[in-house]
């Protein structure tokens, strides 16, 4: 543990930091000009912003709050709490106290960037500080396991339900509304999808029902991701080689035109930003390795690099994360993901 973490770790079980103490923290904060952005931390603000965030995590310890750490404590993450998940949390807050209503913030993230760990110790930081998230994820609200095969009858290559185009989107913005509209009280259905139903097809399944919401959570693959013009296809990347490729990446890039009436439910957007795109599919691997060391089933290799390849045609990450992440407006905030699944920098494009 070093120094830094030492000061925090002791001030979380109730240990005022000495003055050089509260300076080293300081200056380990405004080090990183990118991040003091990001929350507002300047060398005048420093000393407060740094003791609210105490505060929290000092409720956190106090309360023994069980987070989804697999096994681990909070002690061995002391610096992914303490530099982005309670600034991260008391943004969401003060951006949600500045509405008239409940805020739905979007968080992009592909395969192995942490966006359902995220959600989940948000979602218990944030009950903290006096507010009741929900969580949703594209995946809820996948079209029925009829339609889909309905859909792959109509379109052979939607052999995979991930893509745009297997999304129920009425669905999703009638339950957006409706946690935006919902008066004191006033039950929401929430959808839920069962992945492992019909053999690994998955089906939708009995909704949640959840009332006086004031953050929506919701997160996904390409959440956020928009339409790219059409000449961006003449010189594409790997593996987008064939024709054939190259005519679904196009069509499944029309189809995203039908996400944005979603997407505007959006107050703000983060995206979770591999330091390589090819992070993801090295991330699977090790996935299924694990599951098949349990005695599960788990995809070879080969088949994983299909799987990828194939979501790699239809949204290619250079194509359509890269320029959210690198574009100012188009996101609020990037949290860019190194190998080991950790957050590495925190900016605003």
């Amino acid at each position: 543990m070093t120094e830094v973490e030492s000061i925090i770790a002791a001030w979380a079980s109730g240990h005022l930091p000495q003055s050089a103490q509260l300076k080293q923290l300081i200056a380990y904060e405004l080090a990183n000009s990118r991040r003091c952005h990001v929350w507002g931390v300047t060398s005048e603000t420093a000393a407060a912003k740094l003791k609210q965030r105490a505060q929290v995590l000092q409720a956190l310890v106090s309360a023994n709050v069980q987070l989804p750490l697999a096994g681990r404590q909070w002690s061995d993450l002391i610096l992914s709490f303490w530099s982005l998940w309670l600034p991260l949390s008391l943004w969401l807050a003060e951006t949600r106290a500045s509405l008239a209503r409940p805020m739905v913030q979007g968080i992009l993230g592909g395969q192995g960037t942490g966006k359902t760990t995220l959600t989940q110790i948000l979602s218990l930081i944030l009950q903290q500080l006096g507010y009741r998230t929900v969580c949703l994820s594209i995946d809820d609200l996948y079209k029925t396991y009829a339609e889909r095969q309905q859909l792959r009858q109509q379109d052979p290559r939607l052999i995979w339900r991930g893509p745009p185009g297997t999304h129920d989107i009425p669905l999703g913005l009638s339950t957006l509304q409706q946690l935006q509209q919902a008066a004191p009280g006033q039950p929401v259905n929430i959808p839920r999808f069962d992945k492992s139903a019909y053999g690994g097809e998955g089906d939708r399944i009995t909704p949640q029902q959840v009332s006086d919401i004031d953050i929506v959570l919701f997160e996904g693959w390409f959440l956020g991701v928009r339409p790219i013009a059409p000449e961006r296809f003449l010189v594409s990347p790997s593996p987008i080689n064939s024709e054939a490729d190259k005519a679904f990446a196009k069509d499944i890039n029309q189809t995203l035109k039908a996400y944005l009436p979603l997407w505007e439910k959006l107050d703000r957007l983060i995206v979770l930003y591999p330091e390589d795109y090819r992070f993801c599919q090295q991330w699977r691997r090790q996935a299924e390795h694990d599951m098949k060391a349990t005695g599960r089933d788990g995809m070879s290799d080969q088949q994983i690099d299909q799987f990828v390849s194939y979501f790699w045609c239809a949204l290619h990450p250079e194509l359509f994360i890269k320029p959210l992440a690198e574009t100012p407006g188009l996101a609020d905030l990037v949290i860019e993901i190194s190998a080991d699944h950790t957050p590495s920098a925190v900016y605003c494009p």
